[in-house]
């Protein structure tokens, strides 16, 4: 019986937590007023664009695998599921840091370097369309592009949700590449939040959080991010934080200390990530999360 009584609270919990992310959980979607024949949406225009500094590291890592960006684009081909994404992200900042228009013609992709054209085929409907890949995703198995809205439009793919396509790359006589030394040679990005934390929008009590005066962005000369999401006189609290924030999947945090014996500071920091843009989207969600003390530091390294 005691069994039972045990198996059906976790049930209502289980229940409870699932009627909570289906009502608070942002989901993407198809805009309201977009009516365009896919006849009439044309194609973007393959040019010559210098590869994104920052969206092209050597390899990064997402939801703990790792991928390998390619050193040439040139003769790649590739077939695959395509799905698409749209209201969402509408607005919100790319890979190659323009921010995502799903009224234009781009696209996702996990290791062309960025920005790339390339020419994808419906395969179930055979139509055709040129897109400008500026972003990273899809980070699904078995999907190898995700397509604006507009470009889903055009191939068919927005009334299915998920189609199979073929990719061929389109050369527009690409400019010199970047040099090694000015791109990071890795990226682990952080984990992003889950549908459970933002649901929640938990913060955990922290009566001894000092806080900072100081502005969100300190003095960015240096080479070495961190992103530090409050400060605290208690070792206490802020070993809470810091617990707090690997349960949400944050990863890398960990504590500053800084001061004398008797007045010792604990920051609680996430880091170090490779760019000053990885580190904005990352007091972006935490902001989301009602954490407003975040702020970003920057060190050099020797």
């Amino acid at each position: 019986m005691k069994t039972t009584e045990n198996d059906n609270a976790r049930r209502l919990l289980l229940l409870m937590v699932s009627v909570m992310l289906a009502s608070c959980a942002v989901r993407d979607g198809a805009p309201e007023s977009y009516d365009r024949d896919w006849r009439t949406i044309e194609d973007a225009t393959p040019q010559d664009e210098p590869f994104s500094r920052y969206g092209n590291p050597d390899s990064y890592e997402v939801f703990g695998l790792q991928y390998q960006v390619l050193a040439s684009n040139e003769g790649f081909s590739e077939k695959g599921l395509a799905s698409w994404y749209g209201t969402k992200f509408h607005g919100q900042r790319t890979s190659s840091g323009e921010p995502y228009d799903m009224y234009a013609m781009t696209a996702a992709h996990k290791s062309l370097r960025i920005p790339t054209y390339v020419e994808v085929t419906n395969l179930s409907n055979n139509r055709k369309a040129i897109v400008k890949v500026n972003d990273r995703g899809p980070f699904h198995e078995g999907r190898v592009i995700d397509l604006s809205y507009a470009a889903a439009t055009k191939l068919g793919v927005a009334e299915t949700g998920t189609a199979p396509v073929s990719i061929r790359v389109i050369e527009a006589g690409k400019p010199e590449q970047v040099p090694a030394g000015d791109v990071p040679a890795k990226i682990v990005a952080d984990a992003p939040i889950t549908n459970a934390a933002v649901a929640a929008h938990a913060v955990v009590d922290y009566p001894a959080d000092i806080g900072d005066s100081s502005s969100p962005t300190e003095d960015l000369s240096g080479d070495r991010f961190y992103v530090q999401v409050a400060s605290f006189s208690s070792e206490e609290n802020a070993m809470k934080m810091l617990s707090d924030l690997r349960g949400k999947e944050f990863r890398s945090v960990r504590i500053h200390v800084e001061g004398e014996r008797e007045k010792l500071l604990y920051r609680v920091r996430i880091g170090p990530v490779p760019t000053k843009l990885v580190a904005e989207e990352l007091v972006s969600q935490l902001k989301k999360m009602n954490h407003n003390n975040v702020r970003i530091v920057a060190r050099v390294t020797n």
